[in-house]
């Protein structure tokens, strides 16, 4: 099964259980692999229906379903893209001063994927941003662009920075949309058909002549995210995406995140930073820890780390604690403000340590087994 039919079935999925909002965001993704202007004006003659017509769920269904099987039908003579190593760093290296330097850094990034760079602020994640995208020269190491490009300014097109603090804009969103597109190759045809998919796609369709002033920092954020896949990039780099978002808000990004960078067609690359670990964790093919300028990798680290570490909230003071684990040979156990990091041997368990929780009715308010997340590497 190639990759776009088992996409297709999940979208086939998500409408039988009537998941119309994730359903229509795929039939997007899927209209912009087609890169043909009859599917972006069917797609869009759907959503303006929609616009009218937003409670009539059977009538909905019914055309989401006519217009995915055209799709299938166009899309399954397609060849899907094979994913492949873009950019290959090898011992980089930026030095500031004496104080802080990053790296080494050694990291190949591929299409499809979404790597996530964790750490407490001041560690190197923006700085590993800037020097991928060219804002940054290493002092040493190399950075090798696997992808063909014409000169600089096309390096620069295909590498997209976002920064967490973007620049003020003049005029409504549509019209900012409207001029990039024009300035990166689509045509006067297509130009509008594709813009109004992207706004709807990323949830911005209700504030297309909104002004800057008008947004809040996370639509702010999404209109860059639009305006930067007008360009077709190779890769994303985005800085700290989730800061100014709600928990739901930020799983539905990193969904979208995920679903644009995995495109059966269109697949791009995808790296991020940000502070928020698990939600990081459970979407990032990759992630990467850093702590004054060194590097660890998750998926690599796992190798040496042995300890069961467990990570919980108790009522109860650490003596107590101590003394309730004895069994279970607790190598440590160290108290955070009103967190507990509990490490046993490699023998233990999640299991054993419930066990204990329950047998001896031990209060708890939240617990995570963190010994194969970048959350152990913040404890160490």
């Amino acid at each position: 099964m190639t990759e776009f039919e088992k996409q297709f079935r999940e979208v086939q999925e998500l409408l039988e259980f009537n998941d119309f909002n994730q359903t229509i965001k795929r039939v997007i993704d899927f209209t912009l692999d087609t890169e043909n202007i009859d599917f972006y004006t069917k797609t869009n003659e759907f959503l303006n229906w929609l616009d009218h017509n937003e409670k009539e769920d059977e009538d909905k269904k019914t055309r989401l379903k006519a217009l995915l099987e055209k799709l299938h039908v166009f899309l399954s003579k397609k060849e899907c893209h094979n994913h492949q190593t873009i950019i290959s760093v090898k011992n980089l290296q930026k030095v500031y001063n004496a104080s802080f330097g990053l790296g080494p850094i050694n990291l190949d990034i591929k299409t499809g994927e979404i790597i996530g760079l964790v750490g407490e602020n001041g560690n190197g994640k923006t700085t590993l941003l800037r020097s991928l995208c060219g804002e940054l020269h290493p002092t040493s190491g190399t950075i090798n662009y696997q992808f063909q490009y014409d000169d600089l300014y096309d390096l620069r097109t295909k590498l997209v920075y976002i920064p967490q603090r973007t620049d003020t804009w003049r005029g409504s969103m549509y019209e900012n949309l409207e001029f990039t597109a024009s300035c990166y190759g689509y045509s006067p045809e297509e130009n509008n058909l594709v813009i109004d998919l992207v706004i709807t796609r990323l949830g911005l369709r209700k504030f297309r002549k909104h002004y800057w002033n008008n947004l809040s920092s996370g639509y702010k954020m999404r209109f860059e995210l639009a305006r930067m896949l007008l360009r077709k990039p190779k890769i994303l780099l985005i800085d700290e995406p989730l800061a100014n978002l709600d928990i739901l808000a930020q799983q539905t990004i990193l969904d979208d995140f995920r679903n644009i960078a995995n495109s059966a067609f269109r697949p791009i690359a995808i790296v991020l930073s940000s502070q928020q670990l698990y939600e990081v964790e459970k979407t990032s093919n990759q992630v990467v820890f850093l702590k004054r300028g060194s590097q660890k990798n998750l998926n690599t680290e796992n190798d040496v780390a042995k300890n069961c570490i467990i990570e919980f909230e108790s009522s109860l003071n650490l003596s107590d604690l101590k003394e309730a684990f004895t069994a279970l040979e607790v190598i440590s156990l160290e108290q955070n403000g009103g967190t507990f990091i509990a490490t046993f041997s490699e023998k233990i368990e999640m299991n054993d340590f419930l066990k204990v929780v329950v047998n001896l009715s031990i209060p708890m308010t939240y617990m995570r087994n963190i010994s194969n997340s970048t959350r152990r590497f913040f404890v160490n």
